[in-house]
């Protein structure tokens, strides 16, 4: 079981921020401007389960950044993804200017049939990319091997869970995840991360985030069955001109063995704040054990031989 999270209909309430801390009692935090846009937030922590990102990208018609504003994500397609995404579902569009001359008019330079803008005065070049993150329950969890107390555990459902019960502080784990989820609770020690909502799932409950999200940008379910709506919602996206969208995690073939929290991302990894190429941290372990365990056999049988050349 897993999360498929569509980025392209997440409209940025934190209503699942809200439902995870509820549910799972996560301390408050998040409570001062951070100067990033609307994310007060800035990230998965110990006392943030579920972030939803806010990520602003100003892209003029034609590419290219616009004079007097700097960001770094400008220069890629100018795509209304909110407008295709109505077209996709048979809302109305909403109509395009009067003014036949104009930009937007049938004899204006971009011609019929484009994508009418949003905003009421004809700017388009304002791009809003939300997310929701969340811990990627991989499929082969460094945290799991190098857990020394047995508080990280692969539940019956596929998800990766910590006990705090059980958990001593050590943080192996911390630096072990390839996402830089985990994260150790100041006063505490111990770690916290999402657990899928474990408690929820056992009665037959979706988890807290999935139930309140108001647009089903996230999505849960058996992961075959959600891989396969992901990959259909793609290629709907594409055939609407959508044509940065793509999936992120969903492969068992990746460096993690596949997420069980994946995403449909309208732009780069790395804009988002994701690895481009996530690999299991500990994939090198048993090489490295077979290398030092080499090595301290040589030690043992050089050092043999020299006790037994010593003079008697």
């Amino acid at each position: 079981m897993g999360f498929f999270t569509d980025t392209s209909v997440c409209i940025g309430c934190k209503a699942c921020e809200v439902a995870c801390k509820e549910w799972n009692a996560v301390p408050e935090d998040g409570l001062e401007l951070t100067g990033m846009s609307y994310d007060n937030t800035q990230g998965l922590s110990a006392d943030t389960w579920r972030h939803v990102a806010f990520i602003e990208q100003r892209k003029p018609s034609g590419g290219g950044q616009e004079s007097g504003v700097a960001h770094e994500n400008a220069g890629h397609e100018d795509v209304d993804v909110f407008e295709a995404a109505r077209r996709l579902s048979g809302s109305p569009t909403p109509a395009v200017p009067d003014d036949p001359d104009g930009p937007d008019g049938p004899d204006g330079p971009d011609g019929p049939g484009r994508i009418a803008p949003l905003s009421p005065d004809g700017r388009t070049e304002l791009r809003w990319l939300m997310s929701s993150d969340v811990c990627k329950h991989c499929t082969h969890a460094a945290c799991l091997d190098v857990c020394p107390t047995g508080a990280l555990f692969r539940t019956e459902f596929g998800t990766v869970v910590v006990q705090e019960d059980v958990c001593n502080g050590c943080g192996y784990c911390v630096p072990a995840c390839p996402y830089g989820v985990i994260d150790q609770r100041e006063g505490d020690g111990r770690v916290w991360k999402c657990t899928l909502c474990y408690d929820r799932l056992g009665v037959g409950m979706e988890p807290a985030c999935a139930k309140a999200c108001p647009t089903d940008s996230i999505q849960f379910g058996p992961l075959d069955e959600l891989r396969e709506r992901a990959g259909a919602r793609v290629a709907r996206l594409h055939a609407a001109g959508v044509t940065d969208a793509r999936l992120y995690g969903e492969s068992p073939d990746d460096g993690v063995g596949g997420d069980g929290a994946f995403f449909l991302l309208l732009d780069d990894p790395e804009v988002y704040g994701l690895p481009p190429d996530p690999v299991v941290t500990t994939r090198d372990l048993p090489a490295m054990w077979k290398h030092a365990a080499l090595a301290a056999a040589s030690l043992a049988a050089l050092g043999a031989a020299a006790f037994a050349r010593r003079p008697r």
